[in-house]
């Protein structure tokens, strides 16, 4: 079964799109879909959900899924992706649990989720607070009518699956290849191999790509030193996090933290 690593850079994309086969894939943002035509079906984990018109599913970060298409009719979703530091208050959740089932269903399906899909597809993207304010009411309901389980129990004995799911557990510590080689009882050369096919970089670009992800939610959302955040995430020095930082985000920390301050005071 092919498998593509997707890493979007953009905060949030929204596209309607006519569902097809899509392969098994796995990205650092929440995906969204909701069906106004025809039926799709939802692949995450060793499971497929069968959705119809006016169901809404979601999908958390890190989760490889996929999408097919078994119906001969006309077939209309809107697909949402959404950077995870949109929600800074609920990362923790995002990293370590997702819902049991990813679907909710067109009569289960609270007003408020519908219209915030449907606003978000008109809201100028550059309109942060708006779209931290649709994103929240959608999660609120998510949280109150999705009951959440671990990310482990949904995953399978995949290598693709468990690798994710230990960096996604110990990114916060000082982490090896060899150790998670060693750890997942595999060979750091199959390891490593499977970083550069699967998701194309070597084991450390990964980790620190998570790292980041976790860096910019905690810039965002605290006022905790630049330093703290740094070890906090895993990093062994602030020289090599304000490197990587820039190279992913072309600017460093302190310039992030100064630019979105300023910004939120406009």
């Amino acid at each position: 079964m092919f498998l593509t690593y997707e890493n979007k850079n953009s905060d949030i994309i929204v596209e309607w799109k006519r569902p097809s086969h899509f392969p098994p894939h796995i990205h650092e943002a929440i995906e969204m879909v909701y069906i106004t035509k025809g039926t799709l079906e939802l692949g995450v984990g060793q499971e497929l959900y069968h959705m119809e018109k006016g169901d809404f599913a979601i999908v958390f970060p890190n989760l490889i899924h996929h999408y097919q298409v078994f119906g001969t009719g006309e077939n209309k979703a809107l697909y949402m992706l959404i950077a995870p530091k949109l929600i800074p208050d609920y990362m923790d959740e995002l990293q370590k649990n997702c819902p049991s089932s990813p679907v909710i269903c067109k009569e289960d399906l609270h007003v408020d989720i519908v219209k915030a899909v449907k606003s978000l597809v008109d809201v100028e993207k550059n309109n942060t607070r708006l779209i931290r304010a649709y994103v929240q009411m959608i999660f609120a309901h998510v949280f109150s009518q999705m009951d959440m389980v671990e990310k482990e129990t949904v995953g399978s004995e995949d290598l693709v699956y468990k690798s994710v799911e230990y960096v996604a557990k110990n990114f916060r510590e000082k982490i090896s290849l060899e150790q998670m080689a060693c750890d997942l009882g595999v060979s750091k050369y199959v390891l490593s191999r499977l970083f550069s096919k699967i998701f194309h970089c070597n084991f450390t670009g990964y980790v620190n790509g998570v790292r980041l992800n976790y860096a910019l939610c905690m810039l965002d959302r605290t006022n905790e030193s630049i330093t703290n955040i740094c070890y906090d995430c895993g990093f062994e020095s602030q020289r090599t996090f304000n490197r990587v930082f820039k190279e992913r985000y072309r600017m460093t920390p302190r310039e992030y933290r100064v630019k979105k301050h300023t910004l939120e005071g406009c």
